[in-house]
C-alpha cells in the first residue's frame, strides 16, 4: 500500500514528495496535466521558502535561475515618470541569510523541484485524474478517470483553488471577491528591439481600460552558458499582469487577445511581440477552507487556501504547509502518536488566516490607487507557533524579544558552525549554547532521529537548550535539559511510553480582510 497519496504536482505537491522522498516515505505523487504548468505565474520565492529550498538542497539551483527583483518605473503613454522599489530592500544577516524576496517564474521553480525529487527517487505520475475517493479507519482508496484505483494510508489535497479532492469531501470554501474586476496574467517574449528594457518592472496605472505591469523575467541560461536573448531565441521573456476596468470583461487569453491589449495599453506594437508563451484570466479572491482535515485526508496550498497574488504570498505559504505536514506524515508513519497529525490544522490554519488578510490588504490598496511597499510582513519569517501545542517554553523571566519555543530558529555560525547545515535534513536538532555540561547532558539525546551539538553562546539564541523541529522551529527551550525527556517520550522520540499531547480547542481563524 502506498503511505502517501498526493494529488497535484504544483509547488506544493513536489515540496511535500520530495520531502518525503528523502524520509524514506513511500509516496505517490499524481498530477491531472500531462506535464508540469508552464507559467510563470507565482515568481516570487520569499526569505523564509529560500531557507526551506536550502534545506531541501535546491537553492543554489534557484539563486542560479533568477534575480533579484528590478525597480517599477511609472509610464504614462510612452513617457517614462518615476522609479520606485515595490519591495523594501532588506540587507542580509547571519541569522537571516536571504533577506529579499527572489524572482524566478514557477516553472523554472517547479521544473527545480521535480529534478530534485527524481533524484531522490521519486517521480510523478502525469495523466492521473482523481474522479473520487473513500477513506476507511485504515486508508483511502484514491479513483482515477482511467478505473485505476490507489490504496494509501493518508491522501494530500494538493490540487489547487478547485481542488477535486476538496469537493469530494464536502469541505467548504469561505471568502470573498477581494476586486470585481478580472485580470489578465501572461508570459511574453518581446523582440531585441522593443523599447521596453529588462531593467525595470514596467507600469502604466492609468492605461486606458485598465492598469498593466510589465516585469522582465530573468533570462535562463542554455547548455551553452548564454542566456535566452544571446541564444537567438528571439528576445526576452516578461510577465502580463493586466486589470480590466470593466468588471463584466472577458479577458481575451488568446494570443492575438494578449497582443492587441499590449499594443492598446503600452508604447509596444505588434512587431514587438514576438510571442505569447502562456496566459490565464481571473479575479482576485480570498478564500479560506472551512478545515484543512477530513480524517486521512490533509488539504495544503491553494487547495486550502486561495490568495490574491498581491505580495506574493500564495505559493510560499503552499510551500510552507507542505513543509509542516511533510515530517509529520513521516513520523506518524513510523510510530509517533497519530495524534500529531492534528497539530498541521491548528498551526496552519490560523497563519493562512492572518496572510490572506496581508495580501488582501496589499492588493486592495492598490487598486484604490495607494500602493504600499512590501516590508518584513510578506517576508515570512516572523511566522511561528508560540501557542501551539508542540510548542513547549519552560523558560520563566526571558525578555519580549528574546527567541522563544514556537518560533523561527535563527541560523548563524557559533563556534565556526553553520546552524542551517546543522538542521539540514529529516532530523530534529539539539542544540546547548553556553550551558554547562552538567547542566545540559545533550549527549545522552543524541539518536539517529535526534542531532547534537553543544555550542557557545550565541546573540540569537542567548543561553540554553533548544530543541529544533524537522521543519526549523523551536519546539522546546529550557535553561537546562531538565524535562526535555518526558516532552521527546510524547512525541515518541524518547524512552519509555509516549503520552500524546494534549490537544487545546480548535483555534478560530483571523477574518482573512
Amino acid at each position: 500500500m502506498t503511505e502517501v497519496l498526493i494529488v497535484g504536482a504544483g509547488p506544493t505537491g513536489l515540496v511535500l514528495a520530495a520531502d518525503l522522498a528523502r524520509r524514506g516515505v513511500r509516496a505517490l505523487l499524481v498530477e491531472r496535466a500531462r506535464g508540469l504548468f508552464p507559467g510563470s505565474r507565482g515568481k516570487g520565492l520569499q526569505p523564509r521558502t529560500q531557507e526551506v529550498l536550502y534545506d531541501l538542497g535546491v537553492l543554489d539551483v534557484i539563486r542560479a535561475a533568477g534575480s533579484e527583483y528590478p525597480r517599477m518605473r511609472v509610464w504614462e503613454g510612452a513617457e517614462p515618470g518615476a522609479e520606485w522599489d515595490m519591495v523594501e530592500r532588506a540587507e542580509p544577516t547571519e541569522s537571516a541569510p536571504w533577506a529579499n524576496v527572489w524572482l524566478i517564474p514557477q516553472t523554472r521553480t517547479q521544473r527545480v523541484l521535480y529534478d530534485r525529487l527524481r533524484e531522490l527517487g521519486g517521480e510523478v505520475r502525469f495523466g492521473a485524474e482523481l474522479t473520487g475517493l473513500d477513506q476507511d479507519q485504515a486508508g483511502v482508496t484514491a479513483r482515477f478517470a482511467d478505473g485505476s484505483s490507489v490504496r494509501a494510508a493518508y491522501v494530500v489535497a494538493a490540487d489547487g483553488g478547485r481542488s477535486t479532492v476538496r469537493r469530494a469531501l464536502g469541505i467548504g470554501m469561505s471568502g470573498e471577491t477581494v476586486d470585481p474586476k478580472p485580470m489578465l496574467v501572461a508570459d511574453v517574449r518581446v523582440t531585441r528591439d522593443a523599447p521596453l528594457p529588462g531593467t525595470h518592472w514596467h507600469v502604466w496605472p492609468k492605461a486606458p481600460g485598465g492598469g498593466v505591469a510589465f516585469c522582465p523575467l530573468p533570462p535562463e541560461t542554455g547548455e551553452d552558458g548564454r542566456d535566452g536573448e544571446e541564444s537567438g531565441d528571439g528576445g526576452r521573456v516578461f510577465q502580463l499582469a493586466a486589470q480590466f476596468a470593466d468588471e463584466s470583461a472577458v479577458p481575451d487569453t488568446s494570443a492575438q487577445g494578449v497582443t492587441r491589449l499590449l499594443v492598446d495599453r503600452t508604447p509596444l506594437r505588434e512587431e514587438h511581440i514576438a510571442e505569447v508563451l502562456w496566459a490565464s484570466g481571473f479575479r482576485a479572491r480570498a478564500a479560506m477552507a472551512d478545515r484543512f482535515r477530513q480524517g486521512r485526508v490533509f488539504l495544503a496550498g491553494d487547495a486550502a487556501h486561495v490568495h490574491s497574488p498581491a505580495g506574493g504570498q500564495g505559493l510560499n505559504t503552499s510551500v510552507q504547509d507542505a513543509y509542516n505536514l511533510g515530517w509529520k506524515l513521516a513520523a506518524v508513519l513510523s510510530g509517533a502518536p497519530a495524534r500529531l497529525l492534528d497539530t498541521y490544522e491548528e498551526e496552519r490554519m490560523p497563519v493562512a488566516a492572518d496572510i490572506l488578510g496581508i495580501s488582501t490588504r496589499i492588493h486592495r490598496a492598490g487598486a484604490a490607487g495607494r500602493p504600499t511597499q512590501r516590508g518584513a510582513e510578506v517576508r515570512q519569517l516572523g511566522i511561528g507557533y508560540r501557542d501551539g501545542t508542540l510548542s513547549r517554553e519552560t523558560r520563566t523571566g526571558t525578555a519580549g524579544s528574546a527567541l522563544r519555543a514556537g518560533d523561527r530558529a535563527p541560523d548563524g555560525h557559533p563556534g565556526g558552525t553553520r546552524l542551517f547545515d546543522l538542521f539540514r535534513g529529516p532530523h530534529w536538532t539539539l542544540l546547548a549554547f553556553g550551558t554547562p555540561d552538567r547542566d545540559a547532558d545533550i549527549a545522552a539525546f543524541g539518536s539517529p532521529a535526534i542531532r547534537t551539538a553543544r555550542l557557545p553562546e550565541y546573540e540569537a539564541y542567548g543561553r540554553g537548550v533548544f530543541l529544533v523541529r524537522p521543519d526549523g522551529y523551536v519546539a522546546w527551550a529550557g535553561e537546562s535539559a531538565e524535562g526535555l525527556g518526558a516532552y521527546l517520550s510524547e512525541l515518541g522520540l524518547g524512552a519509555g511510553p509516549a503520552p500524546v499531547p494534549a490537544t487545546g480547542p480548535s483555534p478560530t481563524p483571523a477574518p482573512a480582510a
